[in-house]
This record gives C-alpha cells, structure tokens and sequence, in this order.
C-alpha cells in the first residue's frame, strides 16, 4: 500500500492543509508545508449557482430565493463565496418542480422537504396534501361550471338585445 504522501493529488481529496516535517531534524524553520487541493470525486460533481440554473431550467435568482425560503439547503461556498451545489440539488429541484405541477404551494413543498430532511418520510403529509388539492380543484370545477352557466346565459341575452338598446349609462347591456 502506498502512503498518502505518494498518492497522486486527487487521492489525498480530503486533505486541506497539512504540516510535515522534513526528514532532517522537525524545527519550525525546517517544515514542510504540503498543500493538497479538496478534490471532488465524480460522485461530488459540484456546479456554480448558473450551472444549476441551467440544468434546473430556471434563473438564479429562483435558486436563491428557493434558498431563502429553506427549500433548497444552503450549498458549500468556495474560498471566493461562490454556491457550490451537488447533485442532490438538481434532484430536489426536480421534486419542487413535480409538487409544483400537482398545484402544491412553496410553503407546502418546504413542509415536505423538512421532514425528508429531519429523516421521516413524508409519503403520509403529501398523500393528506394530495387529497386537499383534489378537493380543491374539484370546488374550482363547480365553480367553472357555474360561470360557464352565467356567461352562456349573457351571451343568449346578448343575441336577443339589440345593440341599440344599449344607453351610454349602461355602457353596455349585455353585462
């Protein structure tokens, strides 16, 4: 087995700054200093906030405020401040998006996602949440289904009034 210390750079991933001591005698003027780049392995792809807006297909200013509002965690930062995102984020964007589709609020997103964060499973809460939204899009149905009724009913108004009856008062009749 070969010591770390004759391992190529990208096998030493992990270290960041280590003191050694050179072979002769171990004084402060006589250390080595052996510098190893945090190297990610291909598992740990990172990417800048733009990059991950790129493959999310929305802007970075959408990722920050994710951030903000707790549904995307806070990434590692460069020594410079950039975000460094994993792959985990583009997943859990692609998550946001699919609750999103189903018509589930940012709020209730984030619900979901702190109890997958806090290790639980949250099948159960978004099962109750999927029931709400049924409910909800079966109330936006009716309610459809009335204003259809309503506008028909004005549009058959409207084919027997002429436009003459119309007074500058009422602007116009068929409303």
């Amino acid at each position: 087995s070969r010591s770390p210390r004759d391992q190529p750079p990208c096998a030493m991933s992990r270290c960041l700054l280590q003191f050694e001591p050179a072979t002769r005698a171990a004084t402060p003027e006589r250390m080595d200093l052996k510098v190893c780049l945090k190297v990610k392995s291909v598992a740990e792809v990172t990417m800048r906030i733009g990059e991950l807006a790129g493959k999310a297909k929305t802007r970075a200013s959408t990722l920050r405020y994710y951030e903000a509002r707790g549904l995307l965690q806070p990434p590692e930062r460069t020594p410079a401040g950039y975000r460094n995102y994993g792959d985990e984020a583009v997943q859990r964007l692609e998550f946001i998006d699919r609750a999103r589709a189903a018509g589930l609020t940012l709020a209730q997103t984030a619900e979901i996602l702190e109890v997958r964060d806090a290790g639980g499973s949250p099948c159960g809460h978004v099962r109750d949440l999927l029931d709400r939204r049924l409910v909800e899009i079966d109330e936006q149905f009716e309610h459809l289904r009335l204003l259809r009724t309503s506008v028909a009913e004005l549009r058959a108004n409207a084919a027997q009034t002429p436009p003459e009856a119309c007074t500058p008062e009422s602007i116009c009749r068929y409303l």
